[in-house]
């Protein structure tokens, strides 16, 4: 500082370093080298996906001094909104185990024609106040929700009761496989997903008429039932079943694209964002928790895992 008081404050980050201020003088400074150096290590780090030794070799600083740099780096919170109209696209994607109580995810919100990352929370399963939580914040920020497409949440229904909602047509796919597998053995099971997989090409009406159609031909199989020694009871097609019913759970949601184009039938602005950040933390496995949601906000913030590709592609448009 010029005057050499001891009197200062931070004032603010630039760049992922602290800026300070003296209370005196009023001079501000920063080490613009120092700046630099972390800038473009945690760039290369998290953005270009470079591991510490690949980043040591490429700059010739020892591992302690690039680990520093990039524990010591600052990761700003998203203050830039720009409230509009949007079609929401939600999801929860999930890190660590289940089985042995490690996991842990992150809930997203992203506008779906701009592909921008609105707002997201860390989280150990999902829940409705949770997904509330994010929708007055985009709320009070001036967004205006037109659609909302999500994974099939049931608590979304009810958070989001009044906006147009659509469930993601992959999803459902997805959920009545898990009842018939990929291979169906028997004629019911081959039947709904055969049906499932009409989804994106079929109307509501003829879709609707068909399903109410596999009902009244295997409602016999569906309530068959399996009864056990110890004189406890299941259904003995208890998958082809689930599929059926879930199916029948979200009907009034498949089809809410048809009444306006824009509004995307699928998750997958999110599902392929997860699945880049998760190759990016693939690469650096073995991170903290702490720095692996460090990176992860990272990323978030941009929006994307190639901000520079996304920047030049935006100044063409431009």
């Amino acid at each position: 500082m010029r005057c050499g008081g001891l009197n200062t404050t931070k004032r603010g980050i630039q760049d992922g370093v602290q800026i300070y201020g003296c209370n005196d003088c009023k001079h501000r400074w920063r080490n613009e080298k120092r700046i630099t150096k972390h800038h473009d290590i945690w760039n290369d780090f998290v953005f270009h996906k470079q591991t510490i030794r690949e980043i040591c070799n490429e700059t010739g600083k020892d591992k302690k001094s690039v680990y520093k740099y990039i524990q010591e780096y600052i990761v700003l919170k998203k203050e830039n909104h720009h409230p509009r109209p949007i079609h929401l696209v939600i999801d929860t994607t999930y890190f660590g185990k289940r089985m042995d109580g490690t996991s842990w995810g992150v809930t997203l919100f992203r506008d779906y024609d701009q592909k921008e990352n609105l707002w997201w929370k860390y989280v150990v399963h999902e829940s409705s106040d949770g997904y509330l939580e994010g929708k007055i914040f985009l709320e009070q920020k001036g967004y205006i929700i037109l659609s909302v497409t999500f994974d099939g949440f049931k608590g979304n229904i009810k958070v989001f009761q009044g906006v147009p909602t659509q469930i993601c047509l992959f999803h459902m796919k997805q959920m009545v496989i898990r009842g018939t597998t990929l291979n169906p053995k028997t004629e019911a099971g081959k039947v709904i997903l055969a049906l499932a997989q009409t989804l994106t090409k079929t109307s509501k009406e003829k879709f609707t008429e068909r399903l109410r159609h596999f009902h009244m031909s295997y409602a016999t199989f569906l309530n068959e039932k399996t009864f056990h020694p110890d004189g406890s009871w299941s259904y003995t097609h208890e998958g082809v079943r689930h599929a059926y019913l879930s199916v029948v759970h979200w009907h009034d949601y498949l089809f809410t694209f048809h009444a306006d184009k824009a509004i995307p039938n699928t998750t997958n602005t999110c599902d392929g964002h997860f699945s880049h950040i998760k190759d990016v933390l693939r690469i650096h496995r073995g991170m903290r928790l702490t720095l692996k949601r460090k990176v992860l906000d990272a990323i978030l913030l941009e929006s994307t895992i190639a901000p520079k590709t996304k920047q030049k592609k935006e100044e063409k448009q431009g």
